[in-house]
């Protein structure tokens, strides 16, 4: 995810979502992610689906740590904040957290807006 010779502390990121969500209403989230990206696919399988969106439901932690990605608050403030409100249920909030993000970032749920700078 992050190169070797990018010098910025993860924990200094912004996370920024590129998927819209819905909240259940147990309160997780669901991301909406595209069926398609392709503007020929879309085109025409679109009209036939049922959905144009794929909905990938996260569990309550992930969904907690979703709902903080509003693309001003850094990875650090996100631990802090949810450390505070769950406590124990998300010990070691920043190994668990970090984690969680890397994963929305190698699948393109998010970016980190310090690394899209050009």
């Amino acid at each position: 995810m992050l190169s070797k010779e990018n010098n910025q502390n993860y924990l200094e990121l912004t996370p920024a979502c590129i998927y819209g969500h819905v909240v259940k209403e147990n309160g997780k989230v669901s991301v909406l992610v595209p069926r398609f990206t392709s503007k020929f696919w879309g085109k025409y399988l679109l009209p036939i689906m049922k959905n144009k969106y794929i909905h990938v439901k996260l569990d309550e932690l992930g969904s907690e740590t979703w709902m903080m990605i509003d693309g001003k608050k850094n990875v650090q403030q996100i631990c802090d904040f949810l450390n505070g409100k769950l406590g124990d249920k998300i010990h070691p909030a920043e190994e668990r957290i970090t984690l969680f993000l890397t994963e929305l970032y190698k699948n393109k749920f998010i970016k980190f807006n310090e690394l899209n700078k050009n």
